[in-house]
């Protein structure tokens, strides 16, 4: 079989390998495809996989040679998986890959809210440490974490690990998900019967949630003044769950103690983005997916789903499509 990559270098700028895929068939892996690129790379594809170059209805019509899509990444709205399956075409993706190191990412972000770690090393460096006449200073207000709560909306694989995470802090941990499960083993953990209540008790709010029609904007100007002035937000799941600048405004007034995201609404962002310019907030690049761990367990897990669907099966599949 054909198979074609076009956006493979965000998973693999060269740290890892191709060649388990390679043996499949004959591969062509593009490091990036523009939209007016897409249909003449994958035109004689049987297989296309793409981590976040669209393939929509008016492309998906276009490739009739097309009899599987892999997505690179656990969200999988670059794709229209719905019509996807009115043709018989299975959409895959990679659900599992990164709990670990979102979760971690969670809390670098949070540790550096509380402790401005940067900025101090910084104002060390620049000679304020040199030039202080007490042993020891600091430029903004330093926070400890245990005995705070944090609230988790979005209660599944990376929710829980945050949460286990937190527990070993020796925070409290409230948590909001539709679909519950089974209650986590952990010191002090209870279920927030609505998102508001969480927003109400919560020290840090960590969001988790996927991004669907209910979820979309769900912090916004409304939720954002529910919560604590001094409260930190953290987003590490999906930019739009956010109104940028609903928080920017937030933050700007005051009304809570900070915000970091690794997700933003538009990525990359327009230079206009009211969040980029926003008091007290730290914004990075969509990394916490990144670590070569976890993109090394993101190449494992999309091979095996091609290897799958080559020898007649399919495994985690996300539009319902059976062989």
């Amino acid at each position: 079989m054909r198979i074609v990559v076009l956006d493979g270098y965000t998973l693999n700028p060269g740290d890892l390998s191709w060649e388990p895929l390679k043996q499949l068939g004959e591969t062509a892996i593009y490091d990036r495809t523009p939209e007016d690129k897409i249909l003449e790379r994958a035109k004689d594809a049987e297989i296309v996989i793409t981590n976040k170059t669209p393939l929509f209805r008016e492309t998906i019509d276009q490739l009739p040679n097309m009899k599987y899509i892999g997505v690179l990444a656990t969200g999988y709205n670059v794709v229209d998986v719905e019509y996807a399956a009115m043709k018989g075409i299975p959409v895959t993706n990679v659900p599992t890959y990164g709990t670990n190191s979102v979760a971690q990412m969670v809390f670098a972000l949070l540790l550096e809210l509380c402790n401005r770690v940067k900025e101090h090393s910084d104002a060390v460096k620049d000679g304020e440490w040199s030039r202080n006449t007490d042993f020891c200073f600091w430029k903004y207000p330093l926070v400890e974490l245990a005995g705070k709560t944090m609230g988790i909306i979005g209660f599944g694989r990376i929710g829980r690990q945050t949460a286990r995470i937190a527990d070993a802090m020796s925070m409290n941990i409230i948590a909001f998900d539709k679909f519950r499960g089974e209650d986590p083993v952990l010191t002090n953990f209870r279920w927030a019967d609505t998102i508001e209540e969480l927003l109400a008790e919560s020290d840090v709010v960590s969001l988790h949630c996927p991004l669907l029609p209910d979820t979309k904007g769900i912090i916004n100007k409304n939720t954002l003044k529910m919560m604590k002035k001094t409260a930190f937000l953290i987003n590490t799941s999906r930019g739009p769950l956010v109104v940028d600048e609903d928080l920017a405004e937030t933050l700007n007034n005051g009304c809570i103690a900070g915000a970091a995201l690794d997700v933003l609404s538009v990525e990359p962002p327009p230079p206009d983005n009211p969040l980029l310019k926003a008091a007290n907030i730290i914004i990075t690049p969509h990394i916490s997916w990144a670590t070569k761990e976890a993109r090394s367990r993101l190449m494992d897990i999309a091979v095996e789903n091609v290897r799958a669907f080559i020898n007649g099966e399919l495994i985690n599949v996300v539009n319902g499509v059976k062989k």
